[in-house]
Formats: structure tokens, C-alpha cells, sequence
């Protein structure tokens, strides 16, 4: 049964339903998919934006033909889309969790370190397009990106216990583990009747067969648990580890569940509140929650009035497109022309043109456009903006404008960093021994670069060119 929520949905699960929108496209999920189902990992990689740094005979020759032939098969079994919709990702927007690693797999290798398959996120400085990088990490200052805030693996977010949330192979798995166990309740988004379960395999995996453990709560909360059972043939349980049995040093060491663990999955939850029908998730996905759907609730949402329909003069008027651009199609191209002459004028304007105008700067499509460009879908938003004012309409000063030339800057942004123009992380710098100064001696001989966080009038200031541009380029 979907739940009702008394007052409103809830900011956690509102969020989630724009991230399962906008964040992973269907045509990002067919290319991956069919790129994947003719055995080209690598460009299924690059149609779900995740850049590849590693080479695998490069691995070979390191590592030998055993860990060559292990990375080889998981990189074949990577379902990159999958593993983008099941990302950590951060409120209120939905976008990535940004500086992370986390560790896909595992190998051991002739070295005291196992090797580790990863996925990396950038900083938030350099987020733009939302992308990512698949590298493999071979320890601690053994070709570790310095620009990069986190480079070795995080533990509470890992998912070399969770292969079906980005193995293809494995995707039905997700059933038994999206934390449906338990039935928790309706204002816990906590798996807590999987704890226990999850825990084994955290603690497995760490070559313990019981003890202790930890679960982030929050930024500052955590709980401490301890693994018990009478032996190995009884199913183990958790209980709380009572408060000052462990100093504060040995419990900041205890394992940590993961977050895919310690959570329930937001598309059941989702799907239990009748807030997204199974259709729209991931296919795979999809498959695994077939039985826990509901309802939706309230029904279908309304589509947005639309805005081609316009009262001009006491009749209703038609805005379409007419060769590539946005038209008031029920009046005369001679009074068109006499109209804006008009109004250059300082006259008034007819209401059609006045609804073109509002069109062009601030249309109702501008949010699906913002959502889109946050999740670095732009040919999607682009594809909006084409349906909306045509492929050859001049964008006029206003938000739509805005938004994509902030977006533009972003990816701008982002390039430098994946070159490692990106002046030196402090934390990465000090990570790996060097002085942070010389990142911000670095920073301050340069002029001011154009980013997200730059004020409007900076950002035209900077972006200006001696003759002004007249369209976006593409």
C-alpha cells in the first residue's frame, strides 16, 4: 500500500525523485546498454560519462596475467549506467557526492596492498557534466591523482560488498538486498532489519568472523554495534556495544557498514510511497522491484499549460515554429517588422511578441532545463530549449541564457581539472607531503577563472569578447 504523507513528500525522497528523472537519461541507458551488449566496456563507459584512467596492459605487466584476467572480466560485467544510477549522491540537488573513491573490487596482488577497482568523483569545483573516473588504485602514493581531495578508497561508501548495484550479472541480487527485510518503518529510510546480515559480510570480508562495528547515523552521531551469535549454526544478530568498552581511537578503527548497507534503497522506497512507477527506474532495476510497487499517488502529474497559446488583441493567437525559430504564426511578417520597429522605438509590443520574448528568457521549460544541466545531461537540455524556441533561435539575456553559460563554465572547469590544471587540493597536497602554500601561491598569480560560485557581472566581464556573440555555441 503507498504510504500518504500528511503535509508534503519528504525533502529525501523529493530529491530522489528528481535525481531518477533527470540524473540518468533512457538514451544514457540504451547507448550504455548496447555498447555493453557487444562487449565494448569502454564505450559503454563513455556513453554513461565516465572517463577510463587505466590501461590494462600496462596491469599486465605490473600485476600479472591472474589480476590482468580479473579486471579484465569485472570491467566486461561493469554495467556503467547501473552503477551512475546507484551513486551516493548529496541534497538539496541530487548531483553526485562529490571528491569521493570508492572501491567497485578487490584483488590480491603480489603486494602487502590488494589492489582496488574505483570510481572517482570530482570536487565540487570541478562537477561540471557530472562526470566520473574509472582508475585503479594500487596504494597509497603509487600514482594517486594529487589533484584530487580523496584519492585512496572510503569506507563507509563501498561498493566491493555490493556488486549488483553496478554488476549486470548480479542485478537480481538487488531483491534480497535493498534493505526491504524487516519492514521498517515509514519515517526510517534505515535497513535496519539488514544490519545484521550486512554486518556478516562487512566483517567477513575483513577476515572477522564476529565483533564490532560501526553505522553513521549523521555528521556527528554513530552507532556502535557489536556481531554476536552462540555459534555458526544459529543466524547472528547485533546489540549495542555498551558505552566505554572501547576508547574513542578504537571505535574511530571499527569497520564501518557501508551506506548501500546501512540505508534502504530510495527507489523502494519510492516505489512504496507511489511516488515513481517501476516503468521509469533503471530496466534493471525495474526487474528486481517488480513486486513492490504501488499506486502512484494523486495520479498522473499534470503537464505545464501550453505556452504556444497566446491572447493578443481580444483573439487567441498561435507561437510556433517557423524554419527553425519561434514565430507568432497569426500575424502578418509586414506587421511583424512594423511591430518591432516599434518597439525599438520605445513603443508597445504587441502581447505575442511579449510572450516570445518571456519565452525566450524565462521559459516554463526552464526547470527541466536546470535540472537536466545539473546532471550533465546537456543534449537533453539542449533538446528542450530546441523543442521549445527551434534549433536556430538567438538567446536572449535572461536565466535560460544564464544556465547555459554557467553550465559551459563548469565544463570549462572541469577540463582543467581532468588535466591537472586545477590548482593543487590542500588536502590532496598535504596527503602526499607538499606544501599547501604553494597551491595558493599558484592561485593567486592567476587571473580570477569563470566557475559556478562566479557573481553575474564578473562572469560577463571575464566571458566578454571585442564583438558580441550573437548565438551559444554548441
Amino acid at each position: 500500500m503507498a504510504h500518504h504523507f500528511a503535509n508534503e513528500i519528504p525533502a529525501h525522497l523529493s530529491m530522489w525523485r528528481r535525481v531518477r528523472e533527470y540524473a540518468v537519461p533512457p538514451s544514457m541507458i540504451e547507448k550504455a546498454t548496447a555498447r555493453r551488449a557487444v562487449g565494448d566496456w569502454a564505450g559503454a563507459c563513455a556513453a554513461a560519462r565516465i572517463h577510463v584512467d587505466l590501461d590494462l596492459r600496462a596491469v599486465r605487466h605490473r600485476h600479472g596475467t591472474h589480476v590482468f584476467t580479473r579486471l579484465r572480466d569485472d570491467l566486461r560485467r561493469l554495467a556503467p549506467d547501473l552503477l551512475r544510477w546507484h551513486m551516493p549522491r548529496i541534497a538539496p540537488d541530487g548531483r553526485l557526492r562529490p571528491g569521493l573513491t570508492i572501491s567497485l573490487a578487490r584483488y590480491r596482488s603480489y603486494g602487502a596492498t590488494p589492489l582496488h577497482l574505483v570510481v572517482r568523483t570530482p570536487p565540487a569545483r570541478a562537477d561540471g557534466g557530472q562526470r566520473m573516473s574509472l582508475a585503479l588504485w594500487e596504494g597509497p602514493g603509487n600514482g594517486v591523482p594529487g589533484h584530487h581531495p580523496h584519492p585512496h578508497p572510503e569506507r563507509r561508501f563501498r561498493l566491493d560488498l555490493h556488486r549488483h548495484l553496478w554488476d549486470a550479472g548480479r542485478s537480481a541480487e538487488l531483491t534480497a538486498r535493498c534493505g526491504a527485510g524487516g519492514a521498517p518503518p515509514e519515517d526510517s529510510s534505515w535497513a535496519v532489519g539488514s544490519w545484521a546480515s550486512e554486518a556478516e559480510l562487512l566483517l567477513r570480508a575483513e577476515g572477522l568472523p564476529r565483533g564490532a562495528f560501526t553505522v553513521r547515523l549523521g555528521a556527528r552521531s554513530r552507532a556502535v554495534l557489536e556481531l554476536v551469535a552462540p555459534d555458526d549454526s544459529h543466524v547472528p544478530t547485533y546489540r549495542p556495544l555498551r558505552e566505554g568498552v572501547l576508547p574513542s581511537q578504537e571505535i574511530a578503527a571499527l569497520p564501518v557498514l557501508p551506506e548501500a548497507a546501512a540505508r534502504v534503497l530510495p527507489d523502494l522506497e519510492l516505489l512504496r510511497a507511489g511516488l515513481v512507477p517501476a516503468e521509469r527506474l533503471h530496466p534493471l532495476v525495474a526487474a528486481a522491484l517488480a513486486g513492490f510497487g504501488s499506486a502512484p499517488v494523486g495520479g498522473p502529474v499534470p503537464e505545464p499549460g501550453d505556452p504556444h497559446q497566446v491572447d493578443c488583441r481580444g483573439a487567441s493567437h498561435r507561437i510556433a515554429l517557423r524554419d527553425g525559430v519561434l514565430t507568432a504564426v497569426d500575424h502578418d511578417p509586414v506587421q511583424l517588422r512594423r511591430e518591432e520597429l516599434l518597439v525599438a522605438l520605445g513603443g508597445p509590443a504587441l502581447p505575442c511578441l511579449r510572450a516570445i520574448d518571456a519565452v525566450h528568457r524565462d521559459p516554463e521549460a526552464l526547470p527541466a532545463v536546470r535540472e537536466r544541466l545539473r546532471h550533465g545531461d546537456i543534449s537533453g537540455a539542449l533538446a528542450v530549449v530546441e523543442g521549445l524556441l527551434g534549433p536556430d533561435a538567438i538567446l536572449r539575456d535572461g536565466p535560460l541564457r544564464e544556465e547555459l553559460e554557467s553550465a559551459a563554465a563548469r565544463r570549462i572547469d572541469h577540463g582543467l581539472f581532468r588535466s591537472g590544471l586545477f590548482a593543487l587540493h590542500p588536502v590532496a597536497g598535504r596527503a602526499e607531503g607538499e606544501d599547501a602554500s604553494g597551491a595558493e601561491r599558484a592561485t593567486a598569480d592567476h587571473r580570477p577563472r569563470l566557475v559556478r560560485r562566479t557573481p553575474l557581472p564578473l562572469r560577463r566581464k571575464l566571458s566578454s569578447r571585442s564583438r558580441p556573440r550573437t548565438s551559444l555555441a554548441s
